[in-house]
């Protein structure tokens, strides 16, 4: 087994995680089948001369996001695949599985498979059985107390936000805290917002869904053109300072001073998706411009990037003069959300879980996007990869004359989900492009996928 599946850097640290993303790798890729056996942990400790510590490590973490299966008595087993599990007789499976969006090189979604169930499980067991009765009624509007708090912290240790427990309202994913602020805006006359250009073309549904008109201010290397903002007039403006979607580019230092200056001088209100700024690969991180100016700034975050998207979680932090109408607009929304989720995120918070579920991901995106830089130089040399090494995409240029929404349709119909840059722009025009997501795939689903790619690029723009 050792030769066959597992090689590890002994000059690096993080035995376990090494052990588990060639696992990992091992059964993505069909390498080990489902129902194959493994080793014990003792005798794969010897075999690769490990600590058995190191090996039960990886082997929990497997089992925690299901590609393990682990019996008392029967050992440790690869788990079936959904197609196997969809194939058994009808009362085996009550309900099918709804379709699935393609997700190969889909950009914004993390592994879904690296979610840390067991830590995740633990969590949740720990509050519902300390819990007391009265905490199973309707949460606070704004959210649960000790999460709150627990994100306070965790703001300002990581993101340098300034930021206190009762500013915070615990949202439904970063989409109701969008949708807070734009009931919000509305309510005070404001219903035109600077959106960057380009900019991500899920949220521009998501704003212009809730009544809001959103006015094009172009990004260029150094990230928003403030002067271009000013120029526009509007009252508030959506900006995704740390990791830009979708260019990548994060806000060079004199614009964000210049961004804040602007806030202040005419009262507009900043509004910072911050929605991927946990994974940087090459540099330390950026700190949230919330953190520059929290009487200007209204924060947005949520662990969909980061956990998954199914959980549902998010938070808003807006200034003194907007708490009033946002949490009013929260009680209106759901009476408080889901009380359980949001404890057992904030024990995730308190205990370190959080912190090293993402220092695991962080080593493993890296890894996935320099697999992915690499196949593309294989498959399409010549064209320019862009962006800060962040995040979970990258964007490919295209030659000038390219039609990136007919490359995107093609790579649909054979499975790749990722976005023609032009459909992010407001105004049209600018040079085609596209974007590609990493997180949610091994090396190896990326080097096919790159290869499909290049198919379909080379249907329709023939080298000349």
């Amino acid at each position: 087994m050792r030769e066959a599946l597992v090689s590890l850097d002994r000059t690096l640290p993080a035995l376990a995680d090494q052990l588990t993303n060639a696992l990992r790798d091992a059964i993505s890729q069909g390498r080990l089948a489902p129902g194959t056996r493994l080793p014990s942990t003792r005798a794969l400790a010897a075999d690769l001369a490990l600590s058995r510590g190191v090996v039960v490590d990886a082997y929990e973490q497997l089992v925690a996001e299901g590609h393990l299966v682990s019996r008392r008595g029967s050992g440790t087993v690869v788990a079936p695949l959904i197609r196997d599990l969809l194939s058994r007789r009808a009362d085996d499976t009550p309900e099918p599985l709804p379709d699935q969006r393609p997700v190969l090189l889909r950009p914004g979604v993390p592994d879904l498979g690296m979610f840390p169930r067991g830590v995740w499980g633990r969590a949740y067991g720990k509050v519902l059985t300390g819990m007391r009765d009265g905490e199973l009624d309707y949460g606070t509007p704004t959210g649960a107390g000790r999460l709150r708090v627990e994100l306070a912290g965790y703001l300002g240790r990581v993101r340098a936000a300034r930021v206190d427990a009762s500013g915070i309202v615990v949202t439904t994913g970063a989409a109701q805290g969008f949708a807070l602020l734009a009931g919000a805006l509305r309510d005070a006359g404001a219903s035109t917002v600077g959106f960057e250009e380009p900019g991500s073309y899920g949220l521009r549904g998501h704003m212009e869904g809730h009544h809001v008109r959103l006015v094009p201010v172009p990004v260029d290397a150094d990230g928003l053109d403030v002067a271009a903002l000013d120029r526009a007039g509007v009252p508030a403006v959506i900006v995704t300072p740390a990791h830009q979607f979708p260019t990548g580019v994060v806000l060079a230092p004199a614009r964000r001073a210049a961004l804040v200056e602007w806030a202040r001088r005419t009262g507009g209100l900043i509004i910072e998706d911050d929605y991927d700024a946990e994974f940087r690969y090459d540099r330390d991180p950026v700190g949230c411009v919330q953190g520059l100016a929290p009487d200007a700034v209204a924060y947005i975050g949520s662990v969909s990037k980061a956990l998954a998207p199914a959980l549902r979680l998010g938070w808003l932090a807006v200034p003194d003069k907007w708490r009033a109408a946002v949490a009013a607009r929260k009680e209106w929304a759901d009476l408080g959300g889901p009380v359980l989720e949001q404890l057992a995120f904030a024990e995730l918070l308190a205990s370190g879980g959080y912190d090293r579920h993402l220092r695991r991901a962080r080593l493993e995106h890296r890894r996935r996007r320099d697999a992915l830089v690499a196949a593309l130089r294989r498959h399409l040399p010549g064209l320019r990869i862009s962006g800060v090494a962040a995040g979970l995409h990258l964007v490919v240029e295209l030659p000038a004359g390219v039609d990136d929404e007919a490359l995107a349709e093609r790579a649909l119909a054979a499975g790749l989900g990722l976005l023609p840059l032009s459909r992010m722009r407001l105004a049209g025009g600018g040079p085609p492009g596209l974007v590609l997501g990493y997180a949610a795939n091994p090396p190896g689903e990326l080097e096919s996928a790159v290869q499909t790619l290049a198919s379909s690029y080379g249907a329709i723009h023939p080298a000349r």
